[in-house]
């Protein structure tokens, strides 16, 4: 029995399409459910004694974190420009110190049509294996902190030429919650002139 080849061009592209608005339907609720699940996650461990940076009064009344609702298009690929000469560059802290960071690359990304860069960090000591990219944006001292957010992301690959910046896992540092804290203040090529609705809101109203 011979069966048309158009059949079998027909049922492929009906899985392609299967397969695409699988991902599109699914692909975002299984994102949206990790990030949910990561957040309660951290609300958990703020209401500990042990490592959480709020007082004993606030735990007393801490309910929940604030965050924007999960978008996936915050989560962005972005051009990585890894540095062959990294230098080593003070970063201020909120108490008038600072810390030694070595500047590792730099992430070029569009929003909103526009190119953005940001500066890459990895700390002196060699300890953290993360970058770290402190920022600012115009959400700061709205909806957001207004000394700027933190965001981290894995170290890439020697080969790799894209790194990925998920504005969703974007996060306070610890000052916006106890000003006992010392923290790394962002610097100015890390002032991005776009507001990122993405990532932890501010703690206090």
């Amino acid at each position: 029995m011979r069966i048309n080849p158009k059949l079998f061009i027909g049922l492929g592209l009906l899985l392609v399409i299967g397969y695409f608005l699988q991902e599109l339907v699914f692909g975002s609720d299984q994102y949206a459910a990790r990030l949910t699940k990561e957040r309660q996650t951290k609300d958990d461990s703020f209401r500990r004694v042990q490592g959480s940076p709020l007082s004993q009064d606030q735990r007393q009344t801490f309910d929940s974190l604030k965050y924007f609702s999960p978008n996936k298009d915050y989560r962005l690929d972005a051009q990585l420009e890894a540095f062959t000469q990294r230098d080593t560059v003070s970063m201020a802290l909120t108490d008038g110190k600072a810390e030694k960071y070595l500047r590792w690359g730099k992430a070029a990304f569009i929003l909103n049509k526009q190119e953005y860069k940001l500066t890459l960090f990895l700390k002196a000591d060699g300890k953290d294996s993360t970058l770290f990219i402190p920022f600012t944006d115009r959400t700061n001292g709205f909806a957001t902190y207004g000394g700027g957010r933190y965001l981290d992301a894995a170290l890439p690959a020697a080969e790799d030429t894209e790194i990925t910046l998920d504005f969703n896992q974007a996060y306070n540092p610890y000052c916006a919650y106890n000003n006992t804290f010392a923290c790394p203040v962002p610097p100015a090529d890390n002032r991005l002139a776009v507001e990122i609705k993405a990532g932890e809101m501010s703690f206090h109203d």
